[in-house]
């Protein structure tokens, strides 16, 4: 049985709160400027106040035991209240607080969810936003961000994910290299044109590969682990490569090859802990999302374009 001890400290239930979003004491000591020695302290001194573990430790980060959903419950309240207070202290109706950490691939982070979260912020300037990129799949741990936005698969264990968009790919090389090697008029006509790709030993998402399984059984001769560098590598006539339409689209400098031939759709999902998702300032954000996605359609999912020789 439970010994209740007397009431929690509120600020010990906030700090619970942002375990069970972000699954690890390291991210939450980042996130509140303190240190893991500090959180690992604030935790313990809830649990023998609650008279019982708020924490167990698994294989996906921490999780929240029977005892520590109830003061999380709790925790939640007080973050609401806290938020009215400060957007009233701020003569504002309805503003959000707080902090949110998005993790984003690189293109799709700068490109899509920067400007998403920007138009967030104008409206709400007591939230805080971080946005970190890189290229990879969902942490299976689920730990670290408030919010992951990736591409092809969303799955991993308790993870709440919505579809934010689908995307095309699709194969482009410089003006340069086309009159250098030819334009490619088949998907036979590729073998032994020059690619570009992603680097191989750093790759983590199959599905933004540059389709050597349908092409070529050579590796890329020019690899990267972002998008920026390919496309630029593209452009300064290094190969053909598989590049977000996105990206590219109205840069005149990047030539269609065989966009009626080949062509790979991805899609982006914005994925969370529940606990997370509860916050209504990550709702927002996916909310947010959900609406320059849908403002880019038309740069995401536009019709493939036909080379004209005379282009050249």
């Amino acid at each position: 049985m439970v010994e209740f001890k007397g009431l929690p400290s509120p600020d010990d239930l906030l700090i619970l709160l942002t375990v069970a979003r972000l699954g690890r004491f390291t991210a939450v000591a980042e996130a509140l400027e303190t240190t893991h020695t500090t959180v690992s302290r604030r935790i313990a001194a809830l649990d023998r106040r609650l008279g019982g573990r708020t924490l167990a430790r698994t294989p996906h980060g921490w999780e929240l035991t029977e005892l520590g959903r109830r003061a999380v419950a709790a925790a939640e309240g007080i973050e609401s209240s806290l938020g009215d207070l400060s957007a009233s202290m701020a003569n504002k109706d309805e503003s959000l607080t707080g902090h949110v950490r998005v993790g984003a691939s690189d293109a799709f982070g700068a490109l899509i969810v920067a400007p998403a979260l920007a138009r967030l912020q104008e409206e709400h300037r007591l939230l805080r936003l971080e946005l970190v990129t890189a290229t990879r799949r969902l942490s299976q741990n689920r730990s670290g961000f408030d919010l992951e936005i990736v591409p092809g698969t969303a799955e991993a264990p308790r993870v709440q994910a919505v579809v934010v968009t689908d995307h095309v790919r699709r194969l482009y090389a410089g003006r340069g290299y086309v009159r250098r090697r030819g334009m490619p008029h088949s998907l036979e006509e590729l073998t032994g044109h020059a690619f570009v790709g992603y680097a191989e030993s750093a790759l983590q998402v199959a599905e933004l590969a540059y389709g050597r399984q349908s092409i070529t059984d050579e590796p890329a001769a020019f690899q990267a682990t972002s998008i920026f560098p390919q496309a630029e590598a593209v452009r300064a006539n290094a190969g053909i490569g598989l590049l977000p339409e996105y990206v590219v689209r109205g840069h005149s400098d990047f030539v269609p090859v065989l966009h009626h031939e080949f062509e790979r759709h991805v899609r982006f999902w914005a994925a969370a802990r529940s606990e997370s998702m509860r916050s209504p300032a990550v709702r927002a954000v996916v909310s947010y999302l959900l609406e320059e996605a849908q403002r880019r359609r038309h740069q995401l999912l536009p019709p493939p374009r036909i080379w004209d020789e005379e282009e050249a």
